[in-house]
């Protein structure tokens, strides 16, 4: 699990929005007389998907209600209830609290070791690992996924008074994860984004003597308020942490990070240089 997302083993837990919808659902299927294999049947879903909503454990997809207002009387009550819906789909429990404040953070900070953060991927390197994940994720999965991720890319262009700042390790696009042609559109998304005047981008040369993102990756937000939060993800869970003394730690290997990354200048003459090489 990266960047929040929910592998192919769990689902995101349910919210109240998502309950109320499904049992709306279901309430209006059993008034219609359908099994939830019929109704899956007109509307396009297996009756497995079907109980999944019903029982507010998946979110629907945008175009749900709409198709399912005919075949369940056109009351309109599906689609009012929709608008309600509170989860993000392909988002984990634990990475909605972070999700929340990154949408108002005034600041935010990302290094990361494992693959490209979220916010820089594109929908062909997104997709690349989406579809080498294992479990394997079918392909409703995966477009959830995908869309979750592209909402949180708005992030960049939509909030221009955000700073945004991150630190990659130059392996990261060496991989070349997805083969030549992903890595150079992955380049060269990376070198316009690097390109708004709110964005800082910086690579910490695989040749490093001394680092201390040793402990692997990070991410740190300022609030409105000025408070700062921090949250570490691992293979399948992500931790949330609002200690002050634990946050100004991870702020001061940050900051030692930035120092002995590659400057701006020299960040971007790499990428430069590495997009020639493919």
């Amino acid at each position: 699990m990266v960047d929040g997302v929910v592998g192919a083993g769990g689902e995101p837990e349910a919210s109240d929005s998502l309950r109320t919808f499904g049992a709306v659902v279901q309430a209006l299927r059993e008034h219609a007389g359908l099994s939830r294999e019929e109704f899956g049947d007109l509307v396009g879903l297996s009756k497995h998907t079907v109980a999944s909503v019903e029982l507010g454990r998946r979110m629907p997809d945008p175009t749900f209600a709409d198709r399912s207002e005919p075949v369940l009387g056109n009351t309109g009550a599906l689609v009012r209830a929709a608008q309600h819906l509170a989860r993000q789909p392909g988002l984990a429990a634990w990475f909605r609290r972070w999700a929340q404040l990154e949408a108002t953070a005034i600041t935010l900070y990302t290094y990361e070791c494992r693959l490209i953060p979220g916010l820089l991927q594109t929908e062909a390197y997104a997709r690349t690992l989406f579809t080498n994940q294992l479990p394997p994720m079918d392909d409703e999965q995966i477009e959830a996924q995908w869309a979750a991720r592209a909402e949180r890319q708005r992030l960049l262009r939509e909030r221009p008074n955000t700073a945004f700042a991150f630190i990659l390790e130059e392996h990261l696009l060496r991989r070349r994860t997805g083969g030549l042609e992903v890595t150079r559109k992955l380049i060269d998304h990376v070198m316009a984004i690097a390109a708004l005047r709110n964005v800082e981008i910086q690579v910490m040369p695989t040749e490093q003597e001394t680092h201390a993102g040793l402990d692997g990756p990070m991410r740190l937000l300022e609030t409105p308020e000025n408070k700062w939060f921090a949250y570490c993800e691992g293979q399948e869970s992500g931790q949330f942490i609002a200690d002050s003394k634990v946050v100004s730690m991870l702020q001061m290997r940050y900051a030692r990070m930035r120092s002995q990354a590659l400057t701006l200048k020299d960040s971007l003459s790499l990428l430069q240089r590495m997009r020639g090489e493919l």
